[in-house]
């Protein structure tokens, strides 16, 4: 099924739930302290980001849905600074501040992109007020779709009836939850919890229908009409009575950072729900959402104009076969986490034991190996007018089907010097007994610091030996 982007805007979320503030520091370490057997870090940034219930907000806004934040905080500076950064994000703040609390602070120490400590300020679980209940009555007539972003800091402890308020006026209402009670929240639309969330409240589960099972058990208990469990690095479950449970795999090629992954799952599966989208559809949207959020640092989100993009390469790409443009994209991404891409190329008509071992030696160089091979035109001219053997569309759906292989990109020149220096690859390696300086696309990887290898095919092994062979036969 074909994954559409709906019109955000057309959602009107409102989001219900422990807001807070992050703020992270910054800084160099390269010492231990002669104090105690911890590192040295020299602060030289600091940043402030809505953290908790607020980050989902944060993400709903950011995909273009009308935003509306319900919670509570303190009257302090932390509440001040909460309250600016969700103005200049464009969302509709409707915080309570209580006097007596602090808001709810984390902070978190990080270098070189790792983070090394975090520090929670807060004080005991608050309850909901009068004041929350009323405002919450009040700014149902105004949305589409709740979000109950349950941190454990007790927004949720009158669940039962924000659940029972927004039934009462049809309006769904998707929970993140938390703790191992999710009786309290019966009633809602959907719950949205992670495997660790679930299997604290239904028991381990060893595979699929584990998942399924304890899972349909957990929604007639709790009279659910969906359950979406996030499932790391095995992707995520819908459970859902009455139809086949639905299994995604994850696309999180490169997890950076999972702070904050599940406020983009439930944002942009509530975003995608207020604007009218299927179920199935919004739940893989925010499948792909997720995977991408992870490769950011700290609480993180997805804007619609990246969304569209990944959603582009899902559906434009098969088996890792991809258009330049798409390739280009995604490299330029992958080398803000530091990973290395090792390129090479060819026309790899016959695919045989030398190429297998070529492309492992290759990849092994690196994080991700892309291949450009030669078009059907670009093959005649080289080889002669009996070549290809195979077909490009063959030849690069066997490339993609190995082990080694990430990136599968064609070209229709001679040479591959254009797409290269397009995509700027850390190591470019080529097979034979070429000299650098005769490699096309050598001389621009070296000017921006990338390196050139030759390796050698594995003897005995080649095209043209092989169809010669089965010419003589």
């Amino acid at each position: 099924m074909a994954i559409n982007i709906p019109k955000f805007s057309d959602a009107k979320v409102l989001v219900v739930g422990d807001v807070m503030l992050d703020r992270y520091w910054h800084g160099t370490t390269s010492r231990i302290s002669p104090e105690a057997p911890v590192p040295v870090v020299h602060i030289n940034e600091q940043e402030n980001k809505p953290g908790g219930a607020s980050n989902v907000a944060l993400n709903t806004a950011d995909l273009g849905a009308k935003t509306i934040i319900l919670g509570t905080i303190g009257k302090d500076t932390a509440g001040a600074e909460l309250s600016a950064a969700l103005t200049q994000d464009n969302i509709e703040k409707c915080l309570q501040i209580n006097e007596e609390i602090p808001t709810i602070t984390k902070l978190r120490v990080i270098s070189q992109h790792q983070q090394l400590l975090r520090l929670d300020f807060e004080e005991q679980t608050q309850n909901i007020d009068g004041m929350i209940m009323s405002a919450y009555k009040e700014q149902l007539l105004n949305c589409n779709l709740v979000i109950l972003s349950d941190y454990g800091k007790g927004i949720a402890t009158h669940a039962n009836e924000l659940i029972k308020l927004a039934n009462k006026q049809n309006i769904p209402i998707i929970i993140d939850p938390k703790g191992t009670d999710f009786s309290i929240y019966k009633g809602a639309t959907m719950l949205t919890p992670n495997m660790k969330e679930f299997e604290a409240v239904v028991g381990p589960c060893n595979d699929d229908n584990d998942v399924e099972k304890n899972g349909l058990q957990l929604l007639k208990k709790c009279k659910l009409k969906a359950l979406l469990v996030t499932r790391g690095p095995k992707g995520m479950s819908l459970i859902q009575e009455k139809q086949p449970a639905l299994h995604i795999p994850t696309h999180a090629r490169e997890v950076f950072d999972v702070t904050g992954a599940g406020d983009t799952v439930i944002a942009t599966l509530g975003a995608a729900l207020g604007a009218n989208c299927s179920l199935e559809n919004a739940v893989k949207l925010a499948n792909i959402a997720a995977g991408r959020v992870v490769r950011k640092l700290g609480a993180a989100t997805v804007t619609e104009a990246e969304l569209r993009h990944a959603v582009q390469i899902e559906q434009d790409s098969w088996q890792g076969i991809v258009s330049e443009d798409l390739l280009a994209k995604e490299i330029a991404e992958l080398k803000k986490t530091g990973k290395k891409v090792v390129m090479t190329n060819g026309c790899f008509d016959i695919i045989h034991a030398g190429h297998v071992a070529y492309l492992e030696e290759a990849k092994a160089l690196g994080d991700r190996l892309i291949i450009a091979v030669n078009s059907d035109e670009s093959v005649a001219r080289l080889k002669g007018e009996n070549r290809p053997v195979n077909k490009l569309e063959q030849r690069m759906a066997v490339l993609a089907g190995l082990r080694a292989v990430d990136w599968v990109v064609s070209f229709t020149e001679d040479t591959p010097e254009r797409i290269i220096t397009n995509i700027s690859p850390d190591i470019l390696v080529k097979g034979g007994d070429y000299k650098v300086e005769e490699i096309a696309g050598a001389k621009h990887v070296l000017e921006n610091g990338g390196e050139v290898k030759i390796l050698t095919f594995v003897e005995d092994n080649s095209t043209t030996g092989i169809i010669n062979k089965i010419r003589e036969q």
